[in-house]
């Protein structure tokens, strides 16, 4: 294990710890910030959003680092976190499975299994997980799974996947490409493989990502929301123009016993940001940019709440 300090706020500090958790396909590596104290602290386990992300946020062609200034700024609040790479991803890429293996709840598990983890750590109180973006469905998942004792969704989605990528569909390819693949999806839905889908679709319909998706279209945000006993606070920013504030309001309505925190200005990677798209694009390159005013103070407060 190789431990860090790392400076917070007015002259308090945390301990930056490199972990690992065993998987059977490979370790998946993290990070585990906690502030120097005596005393337990709750913990937050962080779980990142869709594609090869890791557990800073960053992916290909954007390095927002969010989710490490979220991290940061919650360990100068005086709770730890753990971040990790996702399985095939940075650290974590010797954990990868090739892609027809590749199953969505593998993800919900290694979430789980880090809950397991820390469960009976002495130095943590109450265990939260939070999710980002499609992190967030994978985090119902993973309380679900794991003695977790409250959930923050940020920026998470309530419909089922395929809806979500018919929409995305419909504003890039014609109509009758768009049936097509909505065919195809309904194919997935009901469990069913293709063996001939057409090239112009091969990148998001190929054999071998079909498993995969079949695992991951059978999930909705708003179905798994409302199986949660736990406290849950949903997040959502109004410039998000990844994901609309509808799915925070169908989440809320999944579970009316959610909190729900809507941050005016806020985009999907936690920044005040104009709504114009282009003019959003600094906050996904950079992560000098600092996080929407009071959003780590919220989740704190909500984190601080929660009993074990």
């Amino acid at each position: 294990m190789v431990f860090a300090l790392v400076a917070a706020s007015a002259g308090a500090q945390s301990a930056s710890e490199h972990v690992s958790l065993p998987r059977a396909s490979g370790a998946i590596v993290g990070t585990l910030l906690t502030p120097t104290t005596s005393v337990r602290v709750p913990l937050v386990v962080i779980i990142a959003g869709s594609g090869p992300t890791d557990r800073d946020g960053n992916g290909p062609g954007i390095r927002p680092g969010n989710l490490r200034l979220l991290a940061e700024a919650l360990a100068q609040r005086g709770i730890a976190t753990l971040r990790y790479d996702k399985r095939g991803v940075a650290g974590s890429v010797t954990a990868a499975t090739t892609e027809f293996e590749l199953r969505f709840d593998m993800y919900a598990d290694d979430a789980a299994a880090w809950v397991n983890k820390y469960r009976g750590d002495a130095r943590f109180g109450p265990i939260v997980v939070l999710g980002h973006s499609e992190g967030s469905l994978l985090g119902m998942l993973a309380v679900q799974r794991a003695p977790a004792d409250a959930l923050v969704s940020v920026a998470g989605v309530a419909r089922r996947a395929d809806k979500v990528v018919h929409e995305q569909l419909a504003a890039q390819v014609p109509p009758a490409l768009l049936a097509q693949a909505d065919s195809i999806m309904a194919s997935l839905v009901a469990g069913k493989t293709l063996d001939n889908t057409p090239a112009v679709l091969q990148s998001l319909f190929r054999p071998s990502v079909q498993p995969y998706l079949i695992s991951w279209f059978k999930y909705s945000g708003s179905q798994e929301i409302a199986r949660l006993k736990v406290p849950v606070l949903v997040v959502q920013g109004t410039t998000d123009f990844q994901v609309s504030k509808s799915e925070a309001d169908s989440l809320a309505m999944a579970l009316p016993a959610a909190k729900v925190l809507v941050f005016d200005g806020m985009n999907h990677v936690m920044r005040l940001a104009p709504v114009d798209r282009m003019q959003q694009m600094p906050s996904y390159l950079t992560d000098t940019i600092p996080l929407a005013p009071g959003l780590a103070d919220s989740i704190a407060v909500f984190v601080k709440k929660v009993r074990r």
